[in-house]
């Protein structure tokens, strides 16, 4: 008995010191919300209990649940936020508040065929994501960035609606062929060609979906594109769904456009006194008793609205985002306006726990556009200001110069500014759509090797039409005109490719490897649709026109990292493009770059106030197809006018040019260096990039005249120059003040870029000038430029004028130069030598203040405004009508036009703000359920600039008949649900 109840204490004594353990080591629920610091909840953030593994995600609203027990601790993280520890209390709950970290180096970066975190980039590549574009009335991409990034110069196309800018990415590579980028959308690069019936392609993008641009400037980053990457290449990736509950947002922006400036010319009291002291007879009885101001005839304040309605969300395991925008534009210049409806949709499953995961982009866009007759501006200028805007007769009664003996509008004569505007109609309707479905799927038997399929289209459709009645002056000989076109666009992609990612633990090494196919088809069709006069009469007939080429490329990327600070990237590309002849089909491009991230290194690690600095050196060979015509090596035979025919015989035929050609024609080919390093300091509170490179481009095209019946032109474009460029970059970004109601952020970036001919020809000919470029209005035939080796591009080509004493310029008096056999010497450039911008933004509580400031150092442009109507000439013309001179007639005297006198090539460096933004944000209104915030922007603020001209920015240097850009105030609001 006794040893029984021994035995069953010892068992009861078992049981109890059991269950005591297991209660000691009892893991309990614990709960906890996530926010951010301004509040919002921060959904997806992982949760781990350090050393016991678990692990929880928050949902959408922040709350989580994990297995913890009091004392544990718990680890917290998640992109774009500071990683915390965090003790869990006895009570068993948690609030937790998460600091946004100001370092980028864990940011990911999409590059071409993949993504890399931004510590890990060999190249020369900039991030701008939503958070820092361009606020106000943006109707195109591009201006989201402008001023924004180093390197990158964005040149505003005039102030059309829609009309964009010029992209160069340090500088550019050509002279003949295109200097544009390669712009990428959701995976889809998209051709330069651009679209028909819009004056900017991009413009059919609505800026509204765009997340973020990625933009790789050095060959290593670019190379993996091959023969379209010379100058550089552009990624935008569009705003995609997140898993859980609905998320509604809705933004507006109301503006009103104003006219800045005006050309300034002689008013009605001024041109009167002019002729009263110089004109002869028949000039004074041409003066009339009217004031007009043309100018303000033609243009208007203009109105638009911006609309965007986002839905996002997750239906069980589908990621979704759906949006809808609706953006109209009036011109500041009358019956210019666009109208644009647009739409798109992204989805984003996964399926088999992940390993399966497909991405489906899908957006659409149909835009309407009137373009206004843009000569109404340059006809403004020169148009007689004595005389009325309207008068009685069958012309759409606007006064027109006639002939008094017929009575019909005099042919050579200006047309009236406004009438060329209201009795003008061209009308363009543009659907375009833009796709791509990428499916990566994670083998279940090799987990370090995807394979990817991505294919895209990017489709347009233009149908446009024009028409001038027949009772206009401006067509009244022809008997008004009535136009049609249409063009058909189908460009299609297939990419294949798999990505090795392996973390080599045993060597401390990252491996990431990625190899594939790419196919693209292009095709452009417009058919031929006869020119007619108002009554329908066939005044022409042009030639149908289609193209297809293909480009087919193979390419593979090896990204190599060791100890986390040595790293290594190595690409080739072999492109076979139909562009070109059988024996130039197929080009191999590659690329090397080596980073060493020196702050990892023990000699750094511990110096807390460096927090990032990266050494980069990168070599690369990139191409250039966009050339031109689809098919440049191919005879091409250019039909003649149907209203110009040959007689023969009994009959009248059409006749056929043949154009020059060559069969040989290939890409161009630029081989780059870069070298550069990243810094950082203060936890990247002060953090940037310095870049030095050196370009040279080989097998350049160049128009070059060849022999007597060589081939079937004394001029033809062939492979034969070279050009170099060269330059550095800075940028930097620095957090002023962190503070709980006040914070202050400032961007600041700096380049300097220079271009230079070394070749144009296959011979040395040291009597050469050069190549004559840049045509002017004024005259026939005349040129301001001039390609010449051992100078920059477009160089102006002009006379050196000769001052008298007072300081005027002397008419026709110019100096020779001291060497060389004519008058022209050359000249300055219209490329800036220092481009800069400089971003603020500043939040106090719940506003916010932020600007935008850029400056060109070193730009000229020609005054082709001045040159053409600066002389007394332009009011003498000895054919019943008189026209009106510039004002700097007052200033010069001249009675004849000087178009290449260098007076007009003037200094165009300036200081503009292109953006003002003042915002309050509202917070939580709707019982909590809702965010609000009102901001009032002012875009093209000011302009500082010693240029007399209507705006200092002219791509090209030549400043001739300009769509104005207009200072623009908005009302944004923007309410998230």
């Amino acid at each position: 008995m006794k040893i029984r109840k021994r035995l069953l204490h010892v068992v009861l004594c078992f049981i109890l010191t059991m269950f005591a353990g297991l209660s000691a080591f009892a893991q309990q629920q614990v709960k906890g919300t996530l926010k951010s610091s301004s509040g919002e909840p921060v959904p997806g953030a992982t949760i781990t209990v350090k050393r016991a593994g678990n692990v929880a995600i928050a949902d959408t609203a922040g709350n989580f649940t994990i297995k913890a027990q009091a004392g544990d601790t718990l680890v917290v993280s998640f992109i774009g936020f500071e990683r915390q520890q965090i003790r869990v209390p006895a009570s068993q709950f948690v609030n937790i508040i998460l600091k946004e970290t100001v370092s980028t180096l864990n940011d990911v970066v999409v590059i071409g065929y993949g993504t890399r975190a931004q510590k890990d980039l060999t190249g020369s590549v900039a991030t701008v994501t939503a958070k820092d574009f361009q606020q106000g009335a943006v109707t195109t991409p591009d201006q989201l960035v402008t001023g924004k990034v180093a390197g990158v110069v964005i040149t505003s196309n005039g102030g059309a609606p829609g009309a964009g800018g010029t992209i160069r990415i340090r500088g550019g590579t050509s002279l003949n062929a295109s200097n544009n980028p390669l712009i990428v959308v959701d995976g889809v690069p998209l051709t330069s060609e651009g679209v028909s019936g819009v004056s900017n392609p991009l413009s059919l993008v609505n800026p509204s979906d765009i997340e973020s641009f990625n933009i790789l400037k050095d060959a290593s980053a670019t190379a993996i594109y091959g023969n379209r990457a010379s100058n550089g290449v552009i990624i935008i990736t569009t705003k995609s769904g997140s898993a859980g509950k609905l998320k509604v947002t809705f933004n507006s922006v109301l503006s009103q456009s104003v006219r800045r400036n005006e050309i300034d010319v002689l008013d009605g009291v001024q041109y009167r006194r002019l002729i009263a002291e110089k004109g002869n007879d028949e000039e004074k009885s041409l003066v009339g008793t009217a004031n007009t101001d043309w100018q303000d005839q033609i243009f208007q304040k203009a109105f638009g609205g911006d609309y965007n309605l986002g839905l996002s969300g997750g239906i069980k395991k589908l990621p979704y985002r759906l949006s809808m925008g609706y953006t109209y534009q009036d011109g500041i210049l009358k019956t210019s306006n666009i109208k644009r409806t647009s739409g798109a949709l992204n989805l984003t499953p996964a399926f088999f726990n992940n390993t399966l995961k497909v991405n489906i982009n899908l957006k659409g866009v149909y835009q309407k556009t009137r373009f206004a007759n843009e000569g109404a501006i340059g006809a403004a200028i020169g148009f007689d200001p004595t005389q009325p805007v309207y008068s009685s007769n069958k012309y759409g009664n606007f006064f027109e110069w006639l002939n008094p003996a017929t009575g019909i509008p005099i042919e050579l004569a200006t047309k009236n500014p406004l009438g060329q505007l209201m009795l003008n109609s061209s009308l363009s309707d543009v659907y375009r759509s833009i796709g791509s479905i990428k499916v990566d799927y994670k083998l279940p038997f090799f987990p370090a090797l995807t394979a990817t399929a991505n294919a895209g289209y990017d489709i347009s459709k233009t149908e446009g039409n024009g028409f001038v009645p027949a009772y206009a002056a401006l067509s009244y000989q022809r008997g008004g005109s009535r136009t049609q076109y249409s063009q058909r666009r189908k460009d299609k992609l297939l990419d294949l490719y798999l990505t090795y990612a392996k973390n080599l633990d045993a060597i401390r090494s990252k491996l990431d490897v990625t190899a594939g196919y790419s196919y693209q088809d292009f095709f452009r069709g417009s058919p031929a649709y006869p020119v007619r006069n108002a009554n329908g009469d066939i005044i022409n007939t042009p030639v149908a026109d289609s193209s297809r080429n293909t480009l087919i490329s193979f390419f593979a990327r090896a990204n190599y990292t060791l100890m986390d600070r040595y790293l290594l990237t190595a690409s080739f590309r072999r492109d076979g493009s139909s562009r070109f002849a059988a024996s130039n089909h197929w080009g191999n491009f590659s690329s090397l770059a080596l980073a060493w991230r020196i702050k990892e290194e023990g000699f750094l690690k511990d110096v807390n106030v460096l927090s990032d600095l990266k050494l980069r050196v990168g070599y690369g060979v990139t191409g250039n197809q966009d050339i031109g015509l689809a098919y440049p090596f191919l005879p091409i035979y250019t039909q003649g006018a149907s209203n110009v025919q040959y007689p023969f015989a009994n009959g009248s035929y059409l006749t056929y040019r043949a154009e020059a050609y060559d069969p040989n024609i290939k890409w161009e080919q630029t081989a780059a260096w870069n070298a550069g390093l990243d810094y950082g300091f203060v936890n990247n509170r002060i953090s940037g990039t310095l870049d030095f490179y050196y370009k040279k481009t080989k097998d350049l095209l160049a128009d070059i005249p060849t022999a007597a019946g060589a081939n079937l032109s004394n001029h033809v474009l062939t492979n034969v120059g070279n050009i170099e460029s060269k330059g550095g970059e800075l940028a930097i970004n620095a957090v002023i003040i962190e503070k709980k109601d006040f914070n202050w952020k400032t961007g600041f970036n700096i380049s300097y870029n220079q271009n230079k001919i070394l070749k144009l020809s296959n011979v040395s000919d040291s009597s050469s000038e050069g190549i004559l470029t840049g045509a002017i209005a004024g005259g026939t035939g005349n040129t301001i430029q001039i390609n010449t080796v051992g100078y920059a591009p477009q160089t102006f080509y002009v006379y050196r004028q000769v001052y008298g004493p007072d300081g005027r310029p002397v008419e026709g008096v110019y100096e020779k130069p001291v060497s060389g056999s004519n008058m022209f010497y050359r000249y300055k450039s219209p490329n800036p030598k220092l481009t800069m911008g400089f971003t603020s933004q500043m939040n106090y509580r719940n506003w916010d203040l932020s600007f935008v400031l850029r400056s060109n150092i070193g730009n000229y442009v020609y005054n082709n405004i001045r040159s053409a109507g600066g002389a007394y000439n332009s009011i003498r013309t000895s054919m019943g009508y008189i026209g009106n001179v510039n004002a700097d007639y007052l200033n010069t005297g001249f009675s004849n036009s000087q178009y290449s006198s260098d007076y007009y090539v003037e200094n165009a460096s300036f200081l503009r703000m292109d953006n003002l933004s003042l915002g309050y944000n509202f917070g939580k209104i709707l019982r909590n359920s809702a965010t609000l915030r009102l901001n009032a922007i002012v875009q093209n603020v000011f302009v500082i600039t010693k240029y007399s001209g209507l705006d200092p920015e002219i791509f090209s240097g030549i400043d001739n008949n300009p769509y104005p850009k207009p200072r623009i105030y908005s009302l944004g609001i923007n309410l998230a649900y």
